[in-house]
């Protein structure tokens, strides 16, 4: 386990339930926060004319995001104090798992490899905040079966999930910052 693990603490959960949202209010409040992969390889991928995009090749999506995903790891490595992660290395994990496959070996190794701490904060569907745009094209039932997927893949990698209360950005700011012992 990485000697950084217990200052890395992953946001995670389904599309549009906020994680981001809280991100940027934690990065506000002077955290570091890194951005999510998914999303910025989604507008690279469109904006260049690639094919690794979910609807396009999921596999090669998976694989650019486990690197982004080990990238940003290595970033935060560099840096001191407290770093939230809009999702990250187990999130791949759950995305193959929702979509029916299974999990390279090489991407296995990688979840081990890069821990975060034990305890992860988990955004639940949030059907009134849930909107579709030009990278999330996910529909609110795929956003469930996301969650349930990653709730899945994060229980098996020995990780204590934390669900988010459905409250403003600021009240969850202030419960993930009392739950790890922050301002």
């Amino acid at each position: 386990m990485s000697d950084h693990a217990e200052r890395f603490f992953l946001i995670t959960g389904g599309p549009g339930s906020g994680k981001s949202t809280l991100i940027e209010a934690l990065r506000r409040a002077g955290y570091t926060g890194m951005a999510e992969a998914g999303r910025v390889i989604i507008r690279d991928q469109m904006e260049v004319g690639g094919n690794g995009l979910p609807w396009s090749d999921p596999i090669l999506f998976a694989e650019l995001m486990l690197s982004w995903d080990v990238r940003t790891y290595h970033m935060a490595e560099q840096t001191s104090g407290t770093v939230f992660f809009d999702r990250g290395v187990v999130d791949v994990a759950g995305y193959l798992r929702l979509l029916g496959m299974a999990v390279p070996k090489h991407m296995e190794k990688a979840v081990d490899l890069f821990r975060y701490n034990k305890r992860v904060f988990i955004a639940p569907p949030w059907e009134p905040i849930f909107e579709q745009d030009r990278e999330r094209k996910q529909d609110f039932a795929e956003a469930v079966r996301t969650y349930e997927a990653l709730v899945t893949s994060y229980q098996k990698y020995g990780y204590e999930l934390i669900e988010l209360p459905q409250v403003s950005v600021e009240q969850r700011e202030q419960f993930v910052l009392e739950r790890i012992g922050g301002d």
